[in-house]
């Protein structure tokens, strides 16, 4: 493919699941820019750096690789550690840094220098890949976004409430808008789409029918 499918959108509303299945429709590379990010999380964690300059230098030594569905640290398959509570819970005070969203940046442009690629996240369309072809923002509201979580992190074994996980994405919300650098914002040419009570197919399939009216030869 000689296009780049921005997705953008706040935590809960679907981006990673609607963007992976897309990827799959058009053949095309899936960059989940999240993992990244929680990856760096959980090996902060796991060796203990809490200063912000121990974290930006872990980050500059650490190879991160994107393997189909699988997401690789310095050799070493983390694809399920980092979506526990603590890595959930941190991630968004590890992205605020500057210095790690920058060389973040620069390596998510790496992969996505050659085209066909599907890429997530909170600034991929206004930062991150700015030119790239087709963009879009997918939001729902905050219950619904709640509830998603909760019964994703229900069925990965781990005792959390409702009412815990509505405040969480509530402060999350609030970090990623609020950051100085790189922000959440909706870039300005971005397909907004309102996920609330809407299937994974159906917004999947909203996505295909705007690049197939677009001329990209999809077949729905």
């Amino acid at each position: 493919m000689e296009f780049n499918i921005a997705i953008d959108g706040p935590a809960g509303a679907g981006k990673s699941t609607i963007a992976k299945i897309v990827a799959e429709k058009m053949n095309m590379i899936y960059i989940d820019t999240g993992a990244m990010y929680r990856a760096i999380t959980f090996l902060s964690i796991d060796q203990g750096k809490t200063t912000i300059e121990d974290i930006v230098d872990l980050t500059k030594q650490a190879k991160i690789e994107i393997h189909g569905k699988n997401i690789f640290v310095n050799n070493q398959d983390v694809t399920h550690s980092i979506r526990n509570l603590e890595v959930t819970n941190n991630v968004s005070k590890i992205a605020q840094i500057p210095e790690i969203r920058i060389l973040m940046t620069r390596l998510q442009r790496e992969m996505a220098k050659n085209k066909g690629v599907v890429m997530d996240g909170r600034d991929i369309g206004t930062h991150v890949l700015p030119d790239a072809e087709y963009k879009f923002y997918l939001t729902a509201k905050i219950i619904e976004r709640a509830n998603r979580r909760y019964e994703e992190l229900i069925k990965g074994g781990l005792n959390v409430t409702l009412e815990q996980i509505k405040k969480d994405i509530i402060q999350r919300d609030r970090q990623d808008k609020q950051r100085a650098f790189s922000p959440l914002t909706v870039a300005e040419d971005a397909v907004i789409i309102d996920t609330t009570k809407k299937t994974i197919l159906e917004v999947v399939q909203e996505v295909l029918s705007y690049l197939k009216k677009r001329g990209e030869g999809v077949v729905l």
